[in-house]
């Protein structure tokens, strides 16, 4: 008679970390925004540090080198982060120390790919100090965080859910295979719907406002492509460089830099875009 194997609980899918680590870190990013201050700028600070080291990886920067340019650069993001936070606007100073940073971590970084590296410390830092300068703003901040959290998120979400939907003809195959035109029609809908939603609750419920207008919708309309464009552009970069994920760090999504791409691209364009057309009013 032969003994029967034990049962081997069954892992738990990629599906269900995902969605489960997702929940956990929405609801630490939606705490820490309604916290504000010092707290917030140390949150956003910490996560570019995090995604400078799997740049510093994603290049092939060797163990050694690797920890010193990090150290490097991490000074500079976390006193451009700082910057950001003591000056609570949209001041373009605060990246000095980053791009002082980064001219430092050219100088000793490997031959080759020299301008990449610097050039992470410059990415990473824009999640350093973008969220940091929006949230600073009293009247119009939480409610531009927040805009900024659904045109991600819901774009991200619905994107995912959709194209497992409905499937079809693929997005750009060449840089993510796994991509299509019905999940990519369904993210926009849903990044646009849902920040359009919120500055609209914001507004009704507490009393917060935002943009308003051709220019909220303008703004929002965009942001939703450039989100999914900023996912694709980290793809490409992955691809580039042989890499399948910048890390491991977070269950069922891979690296930081993996959650934050598009985070990245639409905090970058919304700094901007108020740059040019102004604050709120």
């Amino acid at each position: 008679m032969t003994d029967t194997p034990p049962s081997v609980p069954p892992r738990f899918s990629e599906l269900f970390l995902r969605v489960v680590f997702g929940l956990l870190m929405a609801a630490a990013a939606l705490a820490i925004a309604v916290a504000g201050d010092s707290l917030f700028a140390l949150f956003w600070t910490v996560a570019a540090v995090a995604v400078f080291r799997e740049w510093l990886a994603l290049m092939g920067v060797t163990k050694n080198r690797a920890l010193l340019l990090w150290l490097i650069g991490s000074v500079g993001i976390v006193f451009a982060g700082a910057l950001a936070e003591w000056s609570q606007s949209l001041d373009p100073a605060s990246l000095w120390p980053a791009l002082a940073a980064s001219v430092f971590v050219v100088l000793f970084a490997p031959s080759g790919r020299r301008l990449w590296i610097g050039g992470g410390v410059l990415y990473a830092a824009v999640i350093a100090i973008v969220p940091t300068d929006l949230r600073g703003d009293v009247a119009h901040g939480l409610v531009a965080i927040l805009w900024l959290f659904a045109v991600v998120w819901l774009s991200d979400v619905v994107a995912y859910f959709t194209g497992r939907t409905f499937g079809g003809p693929k997005l750009w195959p060449a840089i993510s295979p796994k991509k299509t035109w019905s999940g990519a029609v369904g993210g926009f809908l849903g990044g646009v719907a849902g920040a359009l939603l919120v500055v609209h609750f914001m507004a009704s419920l507490f009393g917060f406002g935002w943009y308003r207008g051709p220019v909220l919708i303008g703004l929002t309309m965009t942001a939703a492509i450039v989100s999914q464009a900023g996912d694709l552009s980290e793809s490409a970069l992955k691809r580039y460089f042989g890499v399948k994920d910048s890390g491991h760090l977070i269950p069922g999504h891979g690296g930081v830099m993996d959650r934050l791409d598009s985070f990245w691209a639409v905090a970058l364009f919304v700094y901007l875009s108020v740059l040019v057309i102004g604050p709120p009013q």
